[in-house]
């Protein structure tokens, strides 16, 4: 990623080492690996790493809050997406995407599901994109009582965009360098 937290005498990190932890950021003294290292070392993984497994587990939670396949309700759920979206609905098809693709999200950071909610968002148009928001709704409305079903299937469909584009962006940053975080400090300090 292009932001990576620097663990600074001052920041938030050390402060909460120090203080909390009572653990001097040198120690051990002379040993070639200190705290201060292995701090370093949990907030660039955690910067780099989470981000990106954090949005797919969520987009798996997405998919885990609709009509499971394979069940009566899942199986009228499917069969009514289909008719409301049309061929756009073929990207995130049980039948199409299934088992094997959150297998692959779940164990990493893959952009399959990803790219699969994002190419049946683009290709919605606005009248199918109404109707599959009928038919989201409603099924999550009978768990959710709160809120009406048409609402409750724009949530989804929202958190289902922005959740993708996460995950994209964030496996599109895994390949960043230092040198192209340093091209990006220098290009907006130099704007």
């Amino acid at each position: 990623m292009i932001i990576r937290r620097f663990l600074d005498d001052d920041s938030e990190l050390a402060r909460y080492l120090t203080e909390q932890l009572n653990l001097p950021l040198e120690w051990p003294e002379g040993g070639g690996l200190n705290a201060g290292h292995v701090a370093k070392i949990a907030s660039a993984a955690a910067c780099d790493v989470s981000y990106g497994q954090a949005a797919n587990g969520h987009l798996i939670d997405l998919f885990a809050a609709l009509p499971l396949p394979g069940t009566p309700c899942g199986d009228t759920f499917w069969v009514a997406l289909g008719n409301a979206g049309g061929d756009a609905v073929l990207y995130i098809d049980p039948c199409n995407m299934g088992g094997p693709f959150f297998d692959r999200t779940a164990g990493g950071n893959e952009a399959g599901i990803a790219d699969r909610v994002i190419s049946f968002l683009s290709e919605l148009d606005d009248q199918q994109r109404d109707a599959v928001t009928k038919v989201i709704g409603d099924a999550l409305a009978h768990d959710m009582p709160a809120a009406g079903g048409r609402y409750l299937g724009q949530l989804w469909l929202r958190d289902a965009a922005t959740t993708a584009w996460h995950v994209l962006l964030a496996k599109r940053q895994a390949h960043d360098t230092q040198d192209d975080r340093k091209r990006f400090f220098e290009a907006w300090g130099n704007a």
